[in-house]
C-alpha cells in the first residue's frame, strides 16, 4: 500500500492505537504477607463480584478494552489510557470512576459502590496495587468478535463462479469478460468502442515490457491484415518472451518486497548484494516461475528441495526478500532490534502475500480484522526462529561496525550446513557462564520493575546497557543465529565481488512471549508457534519442534486452499494492466480496506490462476487479449452521469506511466539505452559507508544519466535519484503494491529543463534527421511516430512545419520540437 504522508500518519496512528492506553503500573517488588491478605481478603473478592462481568477474559464482551482478571491487564490499561497509577489513587482513572464525581467516568455504570468498598480501592492503590496474579490471560481475544470476522469476504474459499449471461454475446471475448459486461448492462449502460490500433500497440508494449515499440512494430501492427484479435495475440506472445518483461513486471513485485540498495534510517548503510533478489525476481517472472513456488521461495527456497547447486544458490537468495527491511541500526538494544525486524517481516509477509495488515497487532488486537495479539506473537514466532541474514548488526556493546559479511549467506555453503548449527556462537564458555547467568538474573529482576512506571527511564538505559553486555557475550533472549562481534574489531572490508547473499537460515527455535502493549520489557504469556486463528477452517501444519517452521508457513500460503494468496496476486495483475484494483486497496484485504467491485470476477481469475499452474503469463495473456482490455478511454455522457468514476470497467482508465518507464522511454527515444544486464551491485565500493554522511568526494553522479534499465539503478532509502521522487517512485521502505500519481509543477519542470532530457531530445531530433525522409513533412510524421506511436493530424503538421521554419538552426529547432513531444502529457499517459 503507497500512501501520501497524511494517509501514512493515519495508519500508524490506526496500528499504534494501543499507544492511547498508556503503560500502566505494579509494584516494584513482591507483595508482603499483609499486602497479600489484604488483597486476597478485601480485592480481589471485590473485582470478582463488581467488576469481572465486564472487565475478565470470561467476558463474552469486553468492556473498554480494560481487564482486571489479572495484574497484567490491568497495567496494560483501557482503551482510555491508564487504569491505575500504583501509590496515587487520585491518578487513577480507576478511582475516579468509582467515586462517582465525574459524569462521564462512572464504574459500575449501574450502580455505585459503597464507600467501605471504595476504600477498600483507595487503600490498595495507595500501597502500590499490590497484585500477586501473574500471566497474561490471552488465548480467548475476548475482544475479537471471531463469528462475524470469519464471514468477511476475504476468508470465505475461493469459489468458482458461474458465467454470467449477458445480452451482447457477441460483444465479449472470453469469459473475463462475460462477468465485465453484465454488470455494464445491468446498470443500463454500454461499453465504450475499441482503442485502434495505434493506440493499443502502445498500451500493450508498455504495460508488458515498459518500453514503447518501435516505429517499425507500429507500422507492422497497424497494417496486420489479420483480425485484431489474432494481430494482438501475435503481439502479445512476442512481448511475454522477451526479457524485457521480467524487468517490467519484476519491478512490480520489487515495489511490494520494499527492495532497496541500503537499510535506511538512522545509519544508511548499503547492502552490496541486494542485487542478487533483485536478479532472481526478474529471472523468476521471465521464466514464469509459478506463483506459488515464487511465493514459497521466498519464505522457506533454503529448506527446500534443490535439483542442482544453481537450484540450491537461487533458493537461497530468495530469502533475501526477509532480510531486505528498513532497520535502525543506531538500536542499542538488542531486543528491540530483533523484535522490529521481525515486525518488519510480519508486515511485509502479511501484506505482500494476504493483504493482511498483520503489523497492527504487535501491541493489540487488530482493531479492524480478526487478529488476535496472541496471533501475531505466534506467527511471529517463526521469524524469532529464522535467522536473518542481512550483512548488517545493530550497535550491540556501542559497536559501529555495521557491515559484517559474516552475516551473510555463503553460496557455496553445502546445503546441510547452517548457521545456527554452530554451537561456538550460542554456547557461553565456562569462563562467561556465571557472569551470563547474573547479568539475566538481573535482567528479570528489572523486567518485574519496569513493570511499574516509577524510574522506567532508569531501568530502560540498564536494561539496554545489560543486553549489549549480554550480546558481547553471544547471548542474547531473542537469539537468531549470528556472528559474534568484538567491540574493537577492525570493520570487516567489502568485497562487492563476493560469492554472498542476503538471505535466510534456521535460527534457535523460539516461541515468543506476548509483549504488553509492544513493549519488549513487559512480557506476557509465551504464545506456541502458529498461523492465525481465523484461518482455522484450512488444514493448518503443525510446526516442528526442531525447525522454525519457514517450510511449513511456506507450504500453507503457497497452498490451493489458502483463501487470500492467489486471490491478492491477480487482483495486484488486474490493477496493473486496468489501473485500478477489482479491490481497490490492493496490499489491505481486511475490513477496513474496499471491498471488491466484482467479487465473481475476483474469484473466477484467482480459480484460473490456480487452474493454469499459477502461470503469471497465462492470467496477464487473458487480460489483455480481452475485449475490457482493449476499450478506448473516449467518455460517453450517459455512461458518466451513472458511473463517472468508471467502477464498472466501461472504457479504458487514464494510466500515468511510472517514473521507470518514462525515463526507459527517453533513453530509447535517444538511442542510449542498452538492453543487456549490467553485472553485479548498481553502486561502488565508494557508496560503501554511512550513505547519510555523504562518502564520495566531489560531486556524486545523477544514476538516471547511465544508459541501463531504470530497474538496475541505485534504490538507495532517503537517497532516490530526483527523477524517481518528482515522478512518484515507490517508498522502498515498505509494501507498496500501488503507487501515488500526483500532478505537479516540478514534473513539467523536469521535462523542460533537466540535462538529462535535453540531451535526450538532441539525439532523438539527430536520429529523426538521419532517416532517409523526402521532406520535414515526412519527418514530423517519422517524429510523432517515434514519440507517441501515432501520425500527426493535419493540424498538428502545420503547426510543426511553422515552428520547424521559425529559426536557421535546424538542429536547435528539432530538438525543440522533439521536447516538446516527449514533455507532452501524451507521452506520460496511456492511451
Amino acid at each position: 500500500m503507497n500512501l501520501r504522508t497524511s494517509d501514512r500518519v493515519n495508519y500508524l496512528l490506526i496500528c499504534s492505537f494501543a499507544l492511547l492506553k498508556g503503560i500502566s503500573v505494579a509494584t516494584a517488588t513482591e507483595p508482603s504477607p499483609d499486602q497479600l491478605a489484604f488483597f486476597e481478603g478485601k480485592v480481589r473478592p471485590l473485582l470478582i463480584k463488581h467488576c469481572y462481568e465486564c472487565h475478565s477474559t470470561e467476558t463474552k464482551k469486553l468492556k473498554g478494552g480494560l481487564l482486571l482478571d489479572s495484574k497484567e491487564g490491568w497495567m496494560a490499561g483501557g482503551d482510555s489510557g491508564e487504569a491505575i497509577e500504583p501509590g496515587n489513587p487520585n491518578e487513577s482513572r480507576l478511582i475516579e470512576s468509582v467515586r462517582y464525581k465525574n459524569s462521564h467516568l462512572q464504574m459500575p455504570p449501574k450502580y455505585q459502590l459503597a464507600e467501605a468498598e471504595i476504600s477498600v480501592l483507595e487503600r490498595w492503590v495507595q500501597m502500590g496495587a499490590p497484585d500477586p496474579r501473574t500471566g497474561t490471560k490471552v488465548a480467548k481475544a475476548p475482544g475479537i468478535d471471531w463469528e462475524k470476522g470469519r464471514k468477511h469476504w476475504a476468508f470465505q474459499p475461493v469459489a468458482r463462479p458461474a458465467i454470467p449471461v449477458v445480452k451482447n454475446n457477441s460483444w465479449t471475448h472470453g469469459d473475463l469478460d462475460h462477468f465485465v459486461l453484465s454488470k455494464i448492462e445491468a446498470a443500463g449502460l454500454r461499453p465504450a468502442l475499441d482503442a485502434d490500433r495505434f493506440a493499443l500497440i502502445r498500451r500493450v508494449t508498455l504495460d508488458l515490457t515498459g518500453l514503447p515499440p518501435t516505429v517499425s512494430e507500429v507500422g507492422a501492427f497497424v497494417h496486420d491484415s489479420a483480425s485484431d484479435d489474432e494481430a494482438l495475440a501475435k503481439v502479445v506472445d512476442v512481448l511475454l518472451q522477451s526479457p524485457s518483461f521480467g524487468e517490467r513486471w519484476g519491478r512490480h513485485w520489487l515495489d511490494v518486497a520494499r527492495y532497496a540498495d541500503s537499510v535506511g534510517k538512522t545509519r544508511n548503510i548499503p547492502f552490496p548484494y541486494a542485487w542478487r533478489y533483485r536478479n532472481y525476481v526478474i529471472d523468476a517472472f521471465n521464466a514464469d516461475k509459478p506463483y506459488n513456488e515464487f511465493l514459497a521461495e521466498q519464505v522457506a527456497g533454503d529448506l527446500l528441495n534443490a535439483t542442482d547447486k544453481q537450484d540450491r544458490e537461487e533458493k537461497l537468495i530468495a530469502t533475501g526478500l526477509l532480510a531486505l527491511g528498513s532497520m535502525d541500526l543506531n538500536e542499542r538494544d538488542s531486543e528491540q532490534f530483533q523484535l522490529d525486524r521481525i515486525d518488519d517481516q510480519m508486515d511485509t509477509l502479511g501484506r505482500a502475500t494476504m493483504g493482511l495488515t498483520l503489523g497492527c497487532a504487535r501491541c493489540h488486537d487488530h482493531k479492524f480484522d480478526p487478529i488476535a495479539q496472541s496471533d501475531y506473537y505466534a506467527m511471529a514466532g517463526v521469524f524469532a526462529s529464522t535467522a536473518t541474514l542481512s550483512g548488517q548488526q545493530n550497535r550491540q556493546g556501542g559497536s559501529k561496525q555495521y557491515h559484517q559479511p559474516s552475516l551473510l549467506a555463503k553460496l557455496d555453503m553445502p546445503p546441510s550446513t547452517k548457521p545456527s548449527d554452530s554451537k561456538k556462537n550460542n554456547t557461553p564458555t565456562s569462563n562467561n557462564a556465571a557472569q551470563i547467568a547474573k547479568l539475566k538474573n538481573r535482567l528479570k529482576q528489572l523486567q518485574a520493575e519496569a513493570k511499574s512506571k516509577n524510574n522506567r527511564a532508569r531501568l530502560k538505559e540498564e536494561v539496554t546497557q545489560i543486553r549489549q553486555q549480554l550480546a558481547k557475550l553471544g547471548e542474547t533472549e531473542i537469539r537468531p543465529a549470528q556472528a559474534k562481534n568484538k567491540k574493537n574489531a577492525p570493520e570487516e572490508a567489502i568485497d562487492m565481488d563476493a560469492a554472498l547473499a542476503m538471505a535466510a537460515a534456521e535460527g534457535r527455535v523460539t516461541n515468543l512471549a506476548l509483549r504488553v502493549r509492544g513493549e519488549p520489557d513487559i512480557q506476557g504469556d509465551v504464545v506456541p508457534r502458529a498461523f492465525p486463528t481465523i484461518f482455522s477452517r484450512m488444514q493448518l501444519p503443525l510446526l516442528p519442534s526442531r525447525e522454525s517452521g519457514r517450510r511449513e508457513l511456506a507450504e500453507w500460503l503457497a497452498s490451493r486452499d489458502h483463501p487470500l494468496t492467489a486471490r491478492v496476486m491477480v487482483n495486484r495483475v488486474w490493477a496493473h494492466l486496468l489501473g485500478r484494483g477489482l479491490v481497490e486497496t490492493v496490499d489491505n484485504f481486511g475490513a477496513s480496506g474496499a471491498a471488491p467491485t466484482h467479487p465473481e470476477l475476483l474469484d473466477h481469475l484467482a480459480t484460473q490462476f490456480m487452474d493454469e499452474g499459477w502461470s503469471v503469463k497465462s492470467l496477464i495473456r487473458s487480460i489483455v487479449l480481452s475485449r475490457t482490455y482493449r476499450l478506448s478511454g473516449q467518455p460517453i455522457p450517459a455512461n458518466s452521469a451513472v458511473d463517472e468514476a468508471n467502477g464498472l470497467y466501461w472504457r479504458a482508465n487514464l494510466r500515468r506511466l511510472e517514473a521507470e518507464a518514462i525515463r526507459d522511454s527517453l533513453l530509447a527515444a535517444g538511442g542510449m539505452l542498452q538492453t543487456e544486464r549490467p553485472a553485479g551491485a548498481p553502486f561502488d565500493s565508494s557508496d560503501a559507508g554511512d550513505l547519510g554522511k555523504g562518502n564520495r568526494k566531489g560531486k556524486a553522479e545523477d544514476p538516471i544519466v547511465r544508459p541501463v534499465r531504470s530497474v538496475y539503478l541505485p534504490v538507495f532509502r532517503s537517497k532516490l535519484p530526483g527523477m524517481f521522487t518528482v515522478f512518484d517512485f515507490a517508498e522502498p521502505d515498505q509494501v507498496n503494491g500501488q503507487r501515488d500519481v500526483t500532478t505537479v509543477p516540478p514534473q513539467a519542470l523536469f521535462l523542460l529543463n533537466n540535462p538529462f532530457v535535453v540531451d535526450v531530445a538532441k539525439r532523438a531530433a539527430d536520429r529523426i534527421l538521419e532517416q532517409n525522409l523526402p521532406d520535414d513533412k515526412a519527418r514530423v510524421r517519422f517524429a510523432y511516430a517515434y514519440s507517441l506511436c501515432r501520425y500527426p493530424t493535419e493540424a498538428e503538421t502545420e503547426r510543426a512545419l511553422t515552428f520547424l521554419n521559425e529559426t536557421k538552426d535546424k538542429r536547435s529547432n528539432w530538438a525543440a520540437l522533439t521536447q516538446a513531444l516527449y514533455s507532452s502529457a501524451e507521452f506520460r499517459y496511456l492511451p
